[in-house]
């Protein structure tokens, strides 16, 4: 006799059962009519999360809705930057509205300097990949976490003045941070930033809140928007829900409390364009053409075939000008771009495309877009091959003070993190060998504060090449042309010894 078949039981998706199109529930609508409404419950004495990176990903709607609720004080802001004076933030600090910031860069925000140096401002200056990582560590639920960015720097040891007085005396200085060794490198504890309300800005956001950046405007925007107690967001497009391709939802609805439609257009804070290379290099006289010149073309022999790269402001970005022949390197930006193109040509200019320098920029072929704190999680990982930049100062032993001059600041920008895995990442400096007044850059012992210890592997200056040992020193290894070993020893307040195989500058 066959056995019965057992009657098939079918179960209803339990979000069928009780969220379908029959039931009476509203459905999720997170649009408000405009930012004031969006912003109308935002308070003073709070945390403050900005996200943007120069002009780009800035959410300027919303900053104008907060900067218009004047009773809205004692706000603690954390941010790369304050944008400029009457612009973005430095509104907010221009009508004292924040009280204390946390950014890695003053930049040329005169006001925001100088809010801080006469005591207005409560300023703690952190490195650009701790503050992504201090956003997206807080988003996830994580307390504190250990970087090996900024040990061995005043930022490590507490010696960062945070607030001053009135008459320019220190008021409040950094505290020293706990330190533990790894596998026998050194990392610092970071406390994880925990935000009470984020504004940010998306390119397309739905009802549900579902949001989708373009190009290079993620930066600090996801990480800030996941982290906040209440996030508001500003889209340059509202839509449909379904309308952004699921596997294309960048920032997911659930993170997200409110949205606005944007009404500020991005601007663009340093329009360039393509050049060729001989006008990129100019600068002042023939003769300081002629010197960067000669460290632009020996750096462009550090790129090997294969290798992915970040560049510093300046000389470094040149470099790629001059690739070797079959040479194919990728460029990384800081600020969330893997494939970074060259300069646009006029009409090719996008706000959203910008480089670690404020710069318009392209795509390469095959580039990819992520936010900061995936940036500078590939930089500390070790992914990236090599990094050059420029420097204040070097020490014989390869330490690197690039971020700060007496009476002077402007931040630390993300260099403390590109140098912080010297074992796995090249760290190249280019640089002219002696500063403005004739006096040596390069020294027994920096006498600046550091960007990083004994990081530095090779030195590239209108003079000579040096490779550095971080427990032998120095060795010339590279002279430019006309150039004896001793006009370069009476310019170099370091000992360092010549290599049998001394040549002249490879250009």
């Amino acid at each position: 006799m066959a056995r019965p078949v057992p009657a098939i039981k079918v179960f209803r998706p339990i979000w069928r059962r009780n969220f379908s199109a029959s039931t009476s529930r509203s459905a999720i609508n997170k649009l408000c009519k405009s930012a004031e409404e969006a912003v109308k419950d935002v308070k003073g004495n709070s945390t403050l999360l900005v996200g943007g990176f120069g002009f780009s990903g800035v959410p300027n709607t919303l900053i104008n809705a907060v900067h218009a609720r004047s009773e809205v004080k004692n706000l603690t802001v954390v941010s790369n930057n304050a944008g400029m004076p009457g612009a973005g933030l430095g509104q907010l600090l221009e009508s004292k509205q924040i009280t204390k910031m946390i950014a890695s860069f003053i930049g040329e925000n005169k006001v925001f300097e100088k809010m801080y140096l006469t005591g207005d401002l409560t300023l703690e200056l952190t490195p650009q990949g701790t503050i992504a990582e201090k956003c997206a560590a807080g988003a996830a639920g994580v307390p504190a976490f250990y970087t090996p960015a900024a040990y061995g720097t005043i930022i490590q040891t507490g010696e960062l003045p945070i607030r001053y007085n009135k008459d320019g005396s220190v008021a409040e200085m950094s505290k020293p941070k706990e330190t533990r060794t790894f596998n026998g490198k050194e990392f610092i504890l970071e406390e994880s930033i925990f935000g009470d309300y984020a504004l940010v800005r998306a390119h397309k956001a739905d009802k549900l809140g579902n949001c989708q950046f373009r190009k290079a405007m993620n930066n600090f925007n996801e990480a800030m928007a996941k982290n906040a107690k209440y996030t508001i967001v500003e889209a340059d497009e509202i839509v449909e829900v379904g309308e952004i391709a699921p596997e294309s939802i960048h920032l997911q609805g659930i993170y997200v409390d409110a949205v606005i439609q944007s009404t500020e257009p991005t601007q663009i804070e340093k329009l360039t364009f393509a050049k060729n290379p001989e006008d990129l290099l100019a600068a002042g006289s023939g003769e300081a053409t002629a010197r960067r010149e000669r460290i632009v073309k020996r750096a462009a022999k550090e790129f090997k075939d294969g290798m992915y790269v970040n560049l510093g402001i300046g000389i470094p970005l040149i470099a790629p000008s001059y690739l070797p022949e079959g040479v194919e390197v990728v460029l990384q930006a800081e600020n969330g771009i893997l494939g970074l193109g060259g300069y646009p040509h006029p009409g090719e200019e996008d706000p959203d495309l910008i480089n670690p320098g404020k710069e318009t920029v392209t795509l390469g072929r095959g580039a990819s877009l992520f936010g900061s704190h995936e940036s500078f999680g590939m930089i500390r990982a070790g992914k990236i091959d090599l990094t050059m930049l420029g420097a204040l100062q070097v020490s014989q032993f390869g330490d690197l003070a690039n971020f700060m001059l007496p009476g002077k600041v402007k931040g630390v920008g993300g260099a403390m993190d590109l140098v912080a895995n010297p074992e796995k990442t090249k760290v190249v400096v280019t640089m002219e060998h002696t500063d403005k007044k004739g006096n040596p850059k390069i020294l027994s012992d920096c006498t600046f504060p550091l960007t990083g210890p004994r990081c530095v592997s090779t030195i590239i200056t209108d003079l000579a090449v040096f490779d550095v040992s971080t427990t032998e020193g120095l060795t010339l290894i590279e002279h430019a042309e006309g150039v004896t070993i001793d006009e370069i020893r009476s310019k170099t307040a370091a000992p360092f010894k010549v290599s049998a195989d001394l040549k002249p500058m490879q250009l």
